[in-house]
């Protein structure tokens, strides 16, 4: 595929870009009722469900990788507490999406690694609905992939974002196809789809988190780029691009916010303070978004930034 980025720029250098630009404002901790002392991290934007506005998040104990996804409703005192009569999942890390008028919701599914003790593997998968009470598991992704991502186009047809690893996309770098319907939707497909290129440095990696249809048919991507410092901690920072579905190409990936810009907070781990997970976007109409994310594997925050998609 072809990008107007002509080399991938290391997160140093798009850190280094990102602290000249004006930083955002108005940090908030969200906080979560209904599911006892477990964190809730890693949430969607919200989103609306038979008239109530809804939060999907990760629910997990601090000492824990045992996580289930709960629906949240926002309560008048400004929390947001567990919806009454929801289902939960099984899954990690949940996002939503709308395809022919029906609810989709993914997330990230662990079981037992089939060749290595002790260990275990994950794929994506993705449930399908009126509503979340009918939501039904209708596709999984391939093992081993995470940040499998659907999108209707502005034409109908969908678009499959894909981050393979391993012999074709290293450490996880980002792919693109396009199919006509869901029904369309298979391994085989994910599996062929094209890498965009100049994303990443092959130390590095990447993925999609959250896509939005733009007026003008193109696509502003909401995702992560994420490195190792020395001492073998990781780093995560929300990125954004935008891709053209007509000529393949995407504009360069800019980093939208920092650990920083939020407020102080605890870690799950001493190695995942510097995390930022994109959640999601609530863009606004002067010009700002409301980006909602998960932070350092233990909180869910929101921060006001600019409109990436403008």
């Amino acid at each position: 595929m072809n990008t107007f980025q002509e080399e991938a720029k290391s997160c140093k250098d798009l850190l280094a870009l990102y602290k000249k630009q004006a930083r955002p404002s108005r940090p908030e901790r969200l906080l979560f009722t209904g599911v006892g002392e477990n964190d809730v991290y890693n949430i969607t934007a919200p989103f609306e469900d038979q008239g109530e506005k809804v939060i999907a998040g990760r629910v997990e104990s601090r000492d824990s990788e045992s996580s289930r996804v709960f629906f949240f409703v926002e309560k008048g005192d400004g929390t947001w507490a567990s919806r009454d009569g929801a289902p939960s999942f099984e899954l990690q890390d949940p996002f939503f999406t709308r395809i022919k008028g029906d609810l989709i919701i993914g997330g990230v599914q662990t079981f037992p690694h089939p060749t290595v003790d002790h260990a275990l593997m994950w794929r994506t998968v993705f449930y399908k609905g009126a509503s979340i009470e009918t939501l039904e598991l209708f596709f999984s992704g391939p093992d081993g992939m995470k940040d499998l991502r659907i999108v209707e186009l502005a034409d109908g047809s969908i678009g499959v974002f894909t981050r393979p690893q391993g012999e074709k996309g290293g450490r996880g770098k980002i792919g693109y196809t396009r199919i006509s319907s869901l029904q369309d939707l298979s391994i085989e497909v994910i599996e062929e789809a094209p890498l965009f290129m100049g994303q990443f440095n092959d130390d590095e990696w990447g993925g999609a988190n959250e896509l939005h249809l733009l007026e003008d048919g193109k696509i502003g991507v909401l995702g992560h780029i994420a490195c190792f410092d020395a001492d073998n901690g990781k780093h995560y920072y929300p990125m954004s691009f935008i891709f053209n579905p007509n000529d393949q190409s995407c504009s360069p990936i800019k980093i939208i916010a920092e650990r920083s810009d939020f407020l102080p907070g605890v870690a799950k781990q001493e190695d995942l303070i510097d995390v930022v997970f994109s959640g999601g976007l609530v863009r606004e109409s002067d010009g700002t978004a409301v980006f909602y994310a998960g932070i350092s594997d233990a909180e869910a925050h929101r921060i006001v930034i600019r409109d990436p998609f403008l």
